[in-house]
């Protein structure tokens, strides 16, 4: 296998350049290989893909790539240090490994005894990339919290864990541990990650199912370190901490790839990180996966096939709006249709639909960026939020002109989105006219299946709910599967108000949000509470969770 061949082959090299290197060979004795890398002609990842090429292994680039720390006890720290292997991807029968020499079949050999498992499949990856995890997951033994253990006893006490450096911020322990809990985080199908500076202490905490939950207090020597080592990932400046900055971590997770939006902001104890996990297979839900009861579905499906009007979906942060959104238009969208959106900010990429993001520094608002969207032939808008009035006016004129338009509002129920446009001073006359459909959403937290039980609800609760007749609600015990809570997952609730002749003539008579929501009931409109509670009779969500989350009617 001749490297340098395939390097000047695939125009990495040139003959001129290898002469010097061969001058470099002579002076320093070291490899080709190696010279044509220390004058800079070539990197370690142009030598390890011209490898893989002539190996016919996979190439692997390991630069923000997570792995499970559990993995690495298949193979033990002599054997990966000795050979520069790691494991980096297990399922029931395959082991994928990453090694700098992938044809080596005695240690693969080795890994298949000391693992049980037969298919072993190498990938190539280049010697510093193969040292980062070495040095990240065997040099630092065991979970976040046993790092976090040996720090506080002092077992790291010769790092330089003060100031925001990039120094500070590539030591392996720091690596490994904000790697940790990361990764903790997602076995966790938590969405965000905070991480907050109190006086004497270090908060980690994990929003999982909506609700905020410790996880670790960390020494507050660690604060500049982990915060350092999130600004580097998420590509802010490490050295500002005084303003609030944003950012984005794109990290691979075993067989997927992880988004995390990341957050920082200044408060009196040193700045406050939040980091938002971003997952694809979860926003890229089917409307049948989202919680809607038979009729609503039918009922939403035939709205969203309309081709024309605005369809609200309204609720306040952290409800699910932006994942029924794109469920929806994921449903509807096909190669005959032109679908754009703008939203703040893009939180998933959508195949086959153009999306644009608001970036008021180049004057790309929502009103701006709708106006601009309508000049590119759109059949299907999204707009992430209607907040002013010159916003929604564009996007009525766009229902009224033959478009399908999709927007989002913060208002505590559906026909409440009516009044409120109202109150931007928007004439009934044209709300009446160009909305043809509302959603209002919450989010509920589901049962676990594994420790579901019946029980009688006492009499009190039910003369709340005005439920006279004996009745059967369910809960869960708690169990290890979903962390002693009962609770597992969310789904959601709904309210679908459908814009028939009867509420647009009460919008255009200027009748109030109640008026409307009494008169939609009379029309077998399914309150969120009514939908809730219909949720918790069979078992998906407890009435608590209910209770929660939506309004006494």
């Amino acid at each position: 296998m001749d490297i340098i061949a395939l390097l000047v082959k695939q125009g990495l090299i040139a003959p001129e350049q290898i002469e010097r290197a061969k001058e470099e060979v002579k002076r320093t004795g070291i490899t080709l290989e190696r010279a044509l890398e220390k004058l800079g002609f070539v990197n370690e990842e142009d030598i390890a893909k011209v490898k893989s090429v002539a190996l016919g292994v996979p190439y692997m680039d390991l630069t923000d790539y997570i792995i499970d720390a559990e993995l690495t006890k298949l193979i033990p720290e002599n054997l990966a240090k000795k050979y520069k292997v790691v494991p980096i991807f297990k399922t029931r029968d395959n082991l994928t490994v990453a090694m700098t020499e992938p044809h080596n079949i005695e240690v693969l050999d080795q890994i298949r005894k000391l693992s049980k498992i037969n298919n072993i499949e190498p990938v190539l990856v280049s010697p510093r990339g193969i040292q980062r995890i070495l040095d990240s997951y065997y040099e630092v033994a065991g979970s976040a919290q046993e790092v976090i253990k040996s720090f506080e006893q002092g077992k790291f006490a010769g790092l330089k864990l003060k100031g925001e450096s990039v120094e500070v911020a590539e030591e392996p322990p720091i690596i490994k541990l904000v790697n940790l809990f990361i990764m903790e985080a997602v076995k966790e199908r938590a969405s965000d990650i905070h991480i907050e500076p109190e006086e004497d202490i270090l908060r980690v905490r994990f929003r999982i199912d909506g609700i905020l939950h410790e996880i670790y207090t960390m020494p507050l020597q660690l604060r500049s370190a982990v915060t350092s080592r999130i600004k580097i990932l998420s590509g802010m400046d490490i050295a500002e901490n005084r303003r609030p900055q944003d950012g984005k971590i794109r990290m691979r997770l075993e067989n997927s790839e992880l988004n995390i939006r990341v957050s920082t902001f200044p408060t009196v104890h040193g700045e406050n990180v939040v980091m938002r996990l971003l997952d694809n297979t979860l926003v890229l839900l089917g409307l049948k996966d989202l919680g809607f009861s038979p009729q609503n579905l039918e009922t939403f499906e035939k709205l969203i096939r309309q081709p024309n009007g605005i369809i609200l979906v309204t609720g306040p942060t952290g409800s699910g709006k932006t994942t029924t959104l794109y469920s929806a238009i994921t449903t509807i969208s096909s190669m005959e249709k032109n679908i754009i959106t703008i939203e703040d900010p893009v939180e998933y990429e959508l195949p086959l639909i153009r999306q644009t993001q608001v970036n008021p520094k180049a004057d790309i608002t929502f009103a701006n960026g709708l106006r601009s969207i309508l000049r590119q032939d759109p059949d299907v808008v999204m707009v992430g939020e209607i907040r002013d009035k010159e916003t929604a006016e564009i996007a009525i004129q766009a229902a009224l002109t033959g478009h399908l338009v999709f927007s989002t509002l913060h208002t505590n129920d559906a026909p409440s989105a009516l009044t409120r446009l109202v109150d931007m001073g928007i004439e009934p006359f044209l709300i009446a006219s160009s909305v043809i459909g509302i959603v209002a959403q919450r989010l509920v937290r589901s049962i676990c299946p594994k420790c579901k039980e019946g029980y009688s609800p006492p009499a009190t609760l039910l003369k709340e709910l005005g439920i006279e007749e004996k009745i059967v609600f369910y809960r869960g015990k708690g169990c290890s599967d979903c962390r002693e809570n009962g609770l597992v997952g969310r789904t959601g609730i709904f309210e679908l108000l459908i814009i028939g002749e009867d509420i647009r003539r009460m919008i255009e008579a200027k009748n109030s949000a109640d008026e409307i929501k009494k008169r939609a009931v009379e029309l077998r409109m399914q309150t969120l509470r009514d939908d809730g509670l219909e949720k918790a009779q069979r078992g998906i969500t407890t009435v608590e969770e209910v209770l929660r989350v939506t309004e006494v009617e």
